[in-house]
């Protein structure tokens, strides 16, 4: 006897969810391919929205997989956790990109505020010479 399908797909009024290509080009599945997008966008790593909803980041990498979607319930947390809405993330709704900071920078601008004032003035003369450099870069290039 063959494996049966349970899936909700062709069902009347349950069509299959729309495909966005990811970055190898193949067609993503499943919810999962909705959530690793908005959380790569907001620079997170998977160990964040993992804490923030008090999961194991094991937990988050299966949610992203085609295989394991999250449950229902945990929807609305990880969609505020995400800085998207839950339709975004179930694929009704194209996802905005760049909704929330980059919560790596954040941090790490906190962690340099709390620097004595000398270490903090080398570390803003090491990103002037970055965005100096860049932009030169940027100038020549057009």
């Amino acid at each position: 006897m063959g494996k049966m399908d349970f899936s909700i797909s062709g069902i009347r009024g349950f069509p299959e969810p729309p495909r966005r290509p990811n970055r190898t080009g193949t067609k993503p599945t499943g919810i999962g391919a909705y959530l690793s997008e908005p959380r790569r966008e907001a620079g997170l790593t998977q160990t964040e929205p993992a804490e923030a909803m008090n999961v194991t980041e094991r937990m988050i990498s299966n949610y992203e997989s085609p295989t394991d979607p999250p449950p229902s319930a945990l929807l609305p947390k990880l969609a505020r956790t995400l800085g998207v809405a839950v339709d975004e993330l179930l694929g009704v709704k194209p996802i905005k990109p760049n909704r929330k900071p980059d919560s790596r920078m954040q941090r790490r601008l906190s962690q340099v505020e709390k620097l004595p004032p000398a270490a903090k003035r080398q570390v803003i003369q090491l990103i002037d010479a970055f965005i100096e450099r860049e932009t030169l870069k940027q100038q020549i290039s057009s």
